[in-house]
């Protein structure tokens, strides 16, 4: 049963930060310079915010309902909880309505974005072991192919050996965990 709460709530995490304007803002590849770009990039940010909103706003009344915001990951594939979704209304819910309006929303969203650095390395040590075989300890050429395969992505293991040797840095012919989440940055 508790492995049933922790999902919906990673995948409630997980979607906060694809949509997070600072998510997109370092993941646009020019960090800083992408900051600096203040007024047009803001202006982007929010209208993907607004638009992300109008689409989970289902009745159109301006408020995301916590009935909204699960059917909504339901459309998505995700799954969230009766409780998450209160939950998660209820963080951001400033004005007590039990609704979220756009600002608080967005205020849901960036807020959501500030993860720890433990939590970015747990989500990344879940996604690695996701790559690993059984009873390894890295990302192999057999097992990237194996999860590309999963995927629906069709490669030959010549074909996953170059892709690891993009970013294994000590030239072992595997991904550690550590060569696999620089590559993630």
């Amino acid at each position: 049963m508790k492995s049933n709460n922790t999902q919906p709530q990673s995948s409630f995490k997980k979607f906060c930060r694809k949509l997070s304007p600072e998510r997109k803002a370092s993941s646009a590849g020019e960090g800083e310079i992408q900051q600096h770009i203040s007024s047009n990039a803001h202006d982007d940010k929010n209208r993907d915010l607004e638009a992300v909103f109008a689409y989970m706003d289902a009745n159109r009344d301006g408020r995301i309902s916590a009935e909204e915001l699960k059917k909504s990951f339901r459309t998505l594939g995700e799954q969230l909880s009766d409780e998450e979704a209160e939950a998660a209304v209820k963080l951001s819910d400033s004005d007590g309505d039990g609704m979220l309006d756009f600002e608080e929303f967005a205020q849901l969203i960036k807020r959501d974005d500030e993860f720890t650095e433990e939590e970015k390395k747990m989500e990344l040590k879940e996604a690695f072991r996701m790559y690993i075989s059984e009873g390894e300890e890295c990302i192999t050429p057999r097992s990237l192919k194996v999860m590309l395969n999963k995927l629906g992505e069709s490669k030959t293991t010549d074909d996953c050996k170059v892709m690891i040797s993009a970013f294994d840095l000590n030239a072992d012919g595997v991904l550690s965990f550590d060569e696999f989440a620089l590559m993630m940055r």
